[in-house]
């Protein structure tokens, strides 16, 4: 039996072994490992952006221009965080910042027509990814899978 097929009787038995840990069994581990693979068929296809620059140009391509925090507060990243994905965007030349006509202090973020371009060659390039992370799943435990992760989030 191997490793994975051990640990999903595990996962799908109706008692855990509440005398035992082990880490493998943990859910904090199993994302990691869940995430380190996606991350990996991730760079295979993108590899000249980070999964949380992608989420950036993803958004704003979806939203439109919006405030620096606020596009922090949708892709789920800090202020400091987005601050640095957007900084290394505009030095591509992907986006672009301005000053919000009333309030100064309040950057806004938009899409560069080379940012729009490079997202719109990528987001088929993304549909792939997601296909092949979800790849060991039938399409049901796929559905059921992102409908829990989702809870969790």
């Amino acid at each position: 039996m191997s490793g994975e097929d051990n640990l999903l009787r595990l996962v799908e038995a109706d008692e855990p072994d509440e005398n035992n840990y082990h880490l493998q069994n943990q859910v904090g581990f199993i994302l990691r490992k869940a995430h380190q693979r996606h991350v990996a068929i991730f760079a295979s296809h993108i590899a000249d952006l980070t999964p949380p620059q992608f989420a950036a140009l993803a958004k704003l391509y979806d939203i439109g221009e919006t405030s620096q925090n606020q596009l922090g507060t949708l892709i789920a990243m800090d202020a400091a965080t987005v601050k640095g994905v957007i900084d290394r965007l505009k030095a591509r030349g992907l986006v672009e910042l301005s000053k919000h006509e009333v309030d100064k202090r309040r950057l806004l973020v938009n899409l560069t027509p080379e940012g729009r371009e490079a997202i719109e060659r990528l987001i088929p390039l993304a549909r792939t990814i997601t296909e092949e992370t979800l790849a060991p799943l039938t399409a049901k435990e796929a559905a059921t899978f992102l409908r829990l992760l989702a809870k969790l989030a």
